[in-house]
Parts: C-alpha cells; structure tokens; sequence
C-alpha cells in the first residue's frame, strides 16, 4: 500500500506542480470548451489523452523508445498551441460538437507527446524495478485524479464566468484559449533555443 501511494501521489503532484505548468495549461485549453453537461465527452477525451501518456511512459520505460527531451519539450507547447488555436477557430460553431473522433484521436496523439515529457522522470523512479507495469498503472492513476481535478477547477470557473459574469461560452473559450496562446508562446521559444539535437 506504500508504494501504491508513492506512485499516486508522484503522478498526482507531476501534474499539479505549478513549476511544470504546461500540462495544466493544456487540460485548460482542452476543457474550456465544456460544460458540465458534457461531462461524458470530456471525461473520455481525458481519459484518452491519459491513455496516450501512458502509452508513451511504457514505451520509454520498456526501453521500446528513446527520448529526445528538448525535442520533446519543443513539442508540448506546439499541443498547447494548435489545441488553443482550434479553440478559438471553431468557438461557437455548432459543428465543432460533431467532430468527437479527431478530438479524440488528437487527445491519444497529444497525450503520447505529454507522456514522453515525463518519460525521463519516471524512468528515474523505477530504475532498478524488475516490474514496472505497477508503479506505471499507480503513477497513471495519480496523474488522471489531477487531471480530473484541474478539469473541475476549469469548469467551475468556466460556470462562473459564464452564469455571473454573463460571458457568453464563445467568448469565453476565445478569451481563456487567448490568455494560454500568450502563456505558451514564450514557453514555446524558451524550449525552441534550447533545443538539443
């Protein structure tokens, strides 16, 4: 039972650290649009992203896949980016609801990239561990609890954004998907020059 609260609260505090910000700021973008009537949708689209990042940490662990982490770290911003974007192209279109297969296979691709930026760090973890498949599943867990944290989070300020500050949803996404464009872009330049090849 100790080790399995050493993995959870690792994943759990992995995302939630403010010094590692860029996995919230991705969570908001990919939540901001919902409301807590879509729950289902975005509880799917969630959990597959944290299937993507799992994917990505076993393989790392495994040894199947070698990391380039400052190319990695290039990448993450560009997920926040283009989920951003998307945002603030199709805020308000009744068309964007239909489309649950590319956000979906957009959140398992993203979640693959977000998994490779913690790779490192959980190789370290488990270094020695003749298993890692259980600290791996224990670790997942504390990251979708977090992630499922900051989701609510988005979607209580979200409501309260929208119910007493009157914002209407589109307006809404495109000012919250604004203010983490402007957030990313500096994170995205500071991984660009330090890019390692």
């Amino acid at each position: 039972m100790d080790t399995f609260w050493f993995y959870f609260k690792e994943g759990l505090y992995h995302v939630l650290d403010w010094d590692a910000y860029d996995h919230i700021l991705f969570l908001v973008v990919l939540t901001v649009p919902y409301l807590f009537s879509n729950w289902k949708k975005l509880l799917t689209l969630v959990t597959v992203f944290t299937i993507g990042h799992t994917v990505s940490l076993a393989l790392s662990a495994y040894g199947i896949i070698a990391v380039n982490t400052s190319l990695v770290e290039v990448l993450i911003p560009i997920t926040i980016l283009i989920t951003a974007l998307y945002n603030i192209f199709t805020a308000g279109k009744k068309s964007r609801n239909s489309k649950i297969n590319i956000h979906l296979f957009a959140a398992l691709f993203f979640g693959l990239i977000h998994g490779l930026g913690f790779s490192t760090y959980f190789k370290m973890m488990t270094a020695g561990k003749e298993s890692k498949l259980l600290p791996l599943l224990e670790y997942t867990l504390g990251i979708e609890a977090a992630q499922l944290i900051i989701v609510f989070i988005v979607l209580i300020i979200s409501f309260v954004g929208q119910a007493i500050f009157r914002f209407s949803l589109r307006d809404w996404v495109m000012v919250i998907s604004s203010i983490v464009i402007g957030v990313a872009i500096p994170v995205f330049r500071t991984a660009l020059s330090s890019i390692n090849f």
